[in-house]
């Protein structure tokens, strides 16, 4: 008698980064997951999908658009080749597929827009994912009955939607994801989960800056951060800030122009900005940051800054805390002077830099991705009752935000430029 030797096939799933373990291995029944773009949240689904699969289930991937499926698809099969190879299952690649012949036992990825596009099948796991693009009958007419049979499971991906989206989404509430996703917040049999681009460690920080070079505040807060809209603007520090007008492309600052710079001190996280003033209208321009990271010296800082601002006049510098004075005198004494800021509290600080911003004195030239970052997410803290308080929310992570506002601090907005009445309501 011959008796075949068993082969042991090791499935390589990519490691997931902890929002993603956390709803892989979740065993609630309903999940809903708010993600930023290339958050990892497809992958993410695609290892959930492997596992329930190889435990002999049925799986239903669907999403609006072959582009989402097509990721999905590959994750899917690179994890499961060899076992494909070996025959153990069956790929077909025209539907895709993956199947235990003469089983129920089942993955397949598919392109659902509404009820009607995901009729005709049944699974014990079912994801949806871009489900703020799906017309919001996609469940309830057929994904939930779709489950009846095997009491299956269900996922819900989404990011906010925004404008980029709007002419693709077959949803008659553009809402009704945000919608479910508050729900499920306030059930127990419901896995509710945020998290944002900046969340996934596999996406370099470069391809993170070439997403938002043309995103709006409001595209980057919905699909980098994925807020949904009820995350109203007056939560943001810099709210006032008019992309629109004050976001401008780069260009070459005028020898004649004066020299600002402002400083944020640490050996972890040092930073600086440089402001560029029109002697004519008043206005600051943002034209270069800088954010080396640690391992730096205050004279390799110091070498940086000078041949920066080589050829320009250099008026004024100012940085750091009141109780950050041995810092500067180090600047100092390697010929780069640096005052403190004439406020000495961050809240005075902040009113005079949203003075400015209203009266749309600061611009900020588009290359500067790592201050619009700031700009874009710097938020006021919330209290327990969702009001806001005189805090920055995770205020130690701002360090250009910070370089702003001891720098423009310095300067009154109603006696800058035009000197125009103010007439603003306060925003802490």
């Amino acid at each position: 008698m011959v008796v075949k030797e068993k082969t042991k096939v090791q499935v390589e799933l990519p490691t997931p980064h902890s929002y993603q373990d956390e709803f892989i291995h979740s065993v609630k029944k309903r999940i809903i997951i708010r993600a930023g773009r290339r958050g990892g949240k497809t992958v993410g689904a695609a290892i959930k999908a492997v596992i329930a699969f190889l435990e002999g289930k049925r799986v239903l991937y669907a999403a609006p658009t072959s582009e989402q499926v097509g990721k999905f698809w590959f994750e899917v099969k690179a994890a499961l080749r060899e076992l494909i190879r070996l025959g153990v299952f069956k790929c077909n690649e025209s539907e895709n597929f993956i199947e235990k012949m003469g089983t129920e036992q089942r993955i397949k990825a598919k392109t659902a827009w509404n009820a009607d596009t995901l009729r005709g099948d049944f699974a014990d796991l079912l994801i949806l994912d871009e489900y703020q693009l799906m017309d919001e009958n996609t469940w309830g007419e057929v994904g939930a009955p779709m489950l009846l049979d095997n009491n299956g499971d269900a996922v819900f991906i989404y990011t906010p939607p925004s404008l980029r989206s709007s002419g693709v989404s077959k949803a008659r509430d553009p809402r009704h994801a945000a919608k479910l996703f508050k729900k499920a917040l306030d059930d127990d049999r419901w896995l509710a989960i945020h998290f944002t681009s900046h969340d996934n460690p596999h996406i370099s920080k470069d391809a993170l800056h070439e997403m938002m070079e043309d995103m709006s505040k409001k595209s980057y807060r919905q699909e980098i951060l994925a807020e949904d809209e009820e995350a109203e603007d007056s939560w943001l520090v810099w709210g006032s800030f008019n992309e629109r007008i004050c976001k401008i492309p780069k260009f070459s600052i005028p020898d004649n122009w004066l020299i600002h710079t402002g400083h944020d001190f640490g050996s972890a996280n040092p930073a600086a900005i440089f402001i560029a003033q029109d002697p004519g209208t008043g206005n600051f321009y943002v034209y270069k940051e800088y954010i080396p990271g640690s391992g730096y010296s205050t004279a390799q800082h110091v070498e940086v800054f000078k041949e920066i601002v080589e050829g320009y006049n250099v008026i004024s510098r100012t940085g750091g805390s009141p109780q950050e004075d041995e810092i500067r005198q180090g600047y100092g004494a390697h010929g780069w002077p640096i005052s403190m800021s004439k406020i000495k509290n961050v809240k005075p600080q902040i009113d005079r830099v949203i003075g400015l911003m209203e009266l749309n004195k600061i611009f900020v030239f588009d290359d500067c991705l790592n201050l619009l970052e700031e700009i874009y997410n710097c938020l006021w803290k919330r209290d327990k009752d969702g009001l806001i308080t005189n805090d920055i929310e995770n205020e130690a992570r701002y360090h250009l935000s910070a370089c702003m506002r001891y720098k423009f601090s310095d300067f009154v907005p109603e006696t800058v430029g035009s000197g125009r009445p103010r007439s603003r309501s306060r925003r802490y």
